[in-house]
């Protein structure tokens, strides 16, 4: 079965920058599309960037020019890299997996991100 287990997060002061990272397996890691969504408390989850098995990336307008999602299917891992980094970026970061086109997003468990102001 799919798993994803993610790394990367802690506590920054704005401004500063974090790299998570998300390992992938139980699935075709090259042929799936993967995502970063963040869970902030009270709110909603949001996607933050995905990119397909092709490479096309999207991202969430108040994250474009900030955050910057690869991959590297030779390791099974995604990244998301984060610069500039605001105290609304607060919130649990969960990598998801598509490993086909017609297939629902499958969520890590998460990893928390804190930015302080």
């Amino acid at each position: 079965q799919v798993q994803l287990v993610e790394s990367g997060g802690g506590s920054v002061q704005a401004g500063g920058s974090l790299r998570l990272s998300c390992v992938g397996s139980g699935y075709t890691y090259s042929r799936a599309s993967m995502g970063w969504f963040r869970q902030a408390e009270g709110k909603k989850r949001e996607r933050v960037a995905s990119i397909s098995s092709g490479g096309s990336i999207t991202y969430a307008d108040s994250m474009k020019g900030r955050f910057t999602i690869s991959r590297d299917n030779a390791l099974n891992t995604l990244y998301l890299q984060m610069n500039s980094l605001k105290p609304e970026d607060t919130g649990m970061y969960v990598c998801a997996a598509a490993p086909m086109p017609w297939s629902a997003w499958t969520y890590g468990q998460g990893t928390q991100v804190t930015v302080s102001s």
